[in-house]
């Protein structure tokens, strides 16, 4: 891998590099508004190859995106290279769910100066936009929103978000470090399995830095400071072509 490059990618610079708290949210921030989050091999039935080579050459060779398995294997093969310890674990989705979900999110946590955090930057809706903490019950503040993590019995680690007032399960795992290998079977699931989301329709989102745009199946919405500003519904294929290349960055078609 290419550490420069990787960093240019994301519009970072390689003598820039700190081990510090603030560096990691920068580097953060940047992934997620220069990284797309998208599913768009999986509709055409490319199979996802979670190597690191070949994330490398997705990701920065050819200016593609991914999703959580890739993203945060990505994002986790570029912090072991700039000296970060880090490790992945296997969490479960809860945001929405009224039961508990298969394990199938990739958690990155690294180490800075003596402490734990989550990086996220393998979520396509609004998720934390810095790097999280990783200790019991602190109201941690992002630009997007407060967050929380607390133990549970069974599901280990609860990320929590406060909606309302009222603090909502967002994601879970527990500390069993996963190899890049223990991601392929949980990655099979989404790209095959018939009750898998991400094998319907395209999922397609980039954040920028005040908000967020998104493909969802056939509308595209842009979101400012929370606010939906823009919508396109039932866009074709000849305009979800030319969005995702305006706006994303990505120049692809359905397989025919």
């Amino acid at each position: 891998m290419n550490v420069d490059l990787y960093l240019n990618r994301i519009g970072m610079r390689l003598e820039n590099v700190s081990q510090t708290y603030e560096f990691l949210k920068e580097l953060q921030q940047k992934h997620i508004c220069t990284v797309p989050y998208e599913n768009l091999d999986i509709l055409n039935e490319v199979p996802i190859d979670l190597s690191e080579e070949a994330l490398y050459e997705k990701i920065v060779t050819n200016h593609r995106g991914g999703y959580c398995f890739e993203l945060g294997g990505a994002v986790a093969m570029l912090l072991r290279a700039l000296g970060f310890e880090t490790k992945c674990y296997l969490g479960r989705f809860l945001r929405g769910e009224k039961e508990i979900p298969v394990r199938r999110h990739r958690v990155v946590v690294t180490q800075c100066e003596g402490k734990r955090y989550v990086i996220e930057v393998g979520i396509g809706i609004e998720a934390p936009r810095s790097p999280l903490l990783l200790e019991e019950k602190i109201e941690q503040e992002c630009s997007n929103g407060t967050f929380r993590f607390s133990k549970d019995d069974f599901l280990g680690w609860v990320l929590s978000e406060k909606v309302d007032g009222e603090w909502k399960p967002y994601y879970s795992f527990t500390e069993e470090e996963q190899l890049d290998i223990d991601f392929i079977q949980p990655s099979f699931y989404c790209e095959k399995h018939p009750a898998s989301p991400f094998n319907k329709s395209p999922m397609v989102a980039i954040k920028t830095p005040d908000g967020r745009r998104a493909i969802n199946d056939r509308d595209y919405k842009v979101f400012q400071n929370g606010e939906l500003i823009h919508i396109e519904e039932n866009i074709t294929d000849a305009r979800l072509y030319e969005i995702l290349k305006r706006d994303f960055g990505i120049e692809w078609q359905f397989k025919k």
